[in-house]
């Protein structure tokens, strides 16, 4: 009787093994590119003040303050650059109402609202916009933290899908489980795409006997996010901040 019930365990151990090995397969992929299409939406795009002023004229705006710059976490690809306020800051960022962020340099305010020189029109420019994104009547900003929350989540539940697969399931084929963690944190989730391929769609048919180290990732994950952050750059200057947004 015993061994009936561990014969018919094992099938039902190695079907849903099975299950999940599928599941991942095609959720990962699909979860990326999700997040990836949201993350995209609300990342900051470079602009002008002149672009600015055209979409307050027309009621876009839903949000406007000035800040210093961006503090991103870096170590982990999900993360989002968070705008960092500052009253006479010398960037001025706003949302519009689809939910993109965007930001320009624009010229600091003067420490003292009574003085009269180049920092005066800087400030009666920003007196000017405040009141007409104030006067606007519209909600500030929801909708961006609410694609930007959707993003976050889309990118932790894929982490963890991807942890928990690397961790507690089968040996990798292609390299170690060190190997792999080190690629999982190249940037926009690249690392997760790369042993999404190798490992569920693509898996050799018995371990390479020469399989990636740990050490072997930690150089891949520098060279990569090297050439990745180059080729972004690239990019941004060929097909401009609209398309390749930071």
């Amino acid at each position: 009787m015993v061994e009936v019930m561990a014969s018919r365990a094992r099938p039902f151990g190695g079907r849903w093994r099975e299950i999940v090995s599928v599941a991942l397969r095609w959720g990962l992929p699909v979860l990326w590119v999700l997040w990836a299409g949201l993350a995209w939406w609300v990342e900051p795009r470079a602009s002008t003040e002149a672009q600015l002023d055209r979409d307050l004229a027309a009621g876009r705006v839903v949000s406007y303050q000035r800040a210093y710059g961006w503090a991103d976490d870096g170590a982990y690809w999900g993360s989002r650059p968070r705008v960092q306020y500052a009253a006479d800051g010398g960037m001025l960022t706003w949302t519009v109402s689809n939910g993109q962020n965007r930001y320009a340099d624009g010229a600091p305010l003067a420490s003292d609202s009574s003085a009269v020189g180049p920092d005066s029109s800087a400030s009666t420019g920003w007196d000017a916009r405040r009141a007409a994104v104030d006067g606007s009547g519209q909600a500030g900003g929801g909708t961006a933290h609410r694609i930007g929350n959707a993003a976050a989540l889309l990118a932790g539940v894929l982490t963890v899908l991807w942890l928990g697969r690397l961790i507690g399931g089968a040996p990798p084929l292609v390299g170690t489980r060190w190997f792999w963690f080190w690629v999982g944190l190249l940037p926009f989730g690249t690392g997760v795409l790369a042993w999404t391929y190798r490992e569920l769609w693509r898996p050799p048919p018995v371990p390479v006997p020469d399989r990636g180290s740990g050490w072997r990732g930690f150089g891949w994950l520098i060279l990569a996010a090297v050439g990745i952050s180059l080729l972004v750059s690239v990019a941004r200057i060929v097909f401009g901040t609209t398309v390749v947004p930071g």
